[in-house]
């Protein structure tokens, strides 16, 4: 009986990203594969020209510590626990993997692995399309304030004007005070 392959799901909770690219360790990618760990190691080393670098690397000191401090590993030197650091597969190098480990289980799940990283990368471009119009709206939205307050702000000055102009009006003129002293009839038709 052929033992039931993970859902892409489950395979992209297993990627990681690493230098900046997304990556699948070693052991998940054997438990993926069906092969011990040991057994995909050896495979890969015995086939290294067909690793290079962007295909598979090995996590550095500061890497591994800081993998083995997330997933709460046991110590460095205890029995059975992790002693090196263990390989990072890209995308590439997954297949390649699947290639010369050569077995049904192997190829078949890469093709998933490869749907995976695929489908990653299409959730995260929708992200940053997602992004992109967001801070697009955002400069917009901030764009529509500023003409919006310059707008409230002309109206309150104008509308402050035509309230002074009423009031002006409202308040009764202020009388004509007859001057004191003679008045002749020529100052009395300028005033």
């Amino acid at each position: 009986m052929k033992p039931a392959l993970l859902p892409i799901g489950r395979i992209e909770n297993r990627i990681l990203v690493v230098r900046g690219q997304k990556v699948l360790l070693d052991s998940d990618l054997a438990a993926l594969y069906g092969v011990e760990t040991r057994v995909l190691n050896q495979a890969v080393k015995r086939n290294l020209e067909r690793f290079p670098a962007d295909f598979m690397f090995r996590l550095s000191a500061k890497e591994f510590e800081s993998w083995r401090s997330q997933i709460v590993m046991s110590k460095p030197g205890a029995i059975m626990g992790l002693r090196r650091a263990p390989f990072a597969f890209t995308e590439h190098g997954a297949l390649m993997a699947a290639s010369v480990l050569n077995t049904s289980r192997a190829v078949e799940v890469g093709l998933y692995v490869v749907r995976a990283f695929v489908r990653l990368r299409e959730t995260l471009v929708a992200h940053k399309e997602l992004a992109a119009k967001l801070e697009e709206l955002e400069q917009k939205t901030e764009a529509l304030a500023l003409r919006h307050d310059t707008l409230a702000a002309n109206t309150r000055a104008q509308l402050r004007q035509v309230f002074e102009a009423i009031r002006e009006l409202m308040s009764p003129p202020e009388p004509r005070r007859r001057p004191i002293g003679f008045v002749t009839p020529e100052e009395k038709k300028r005033s």
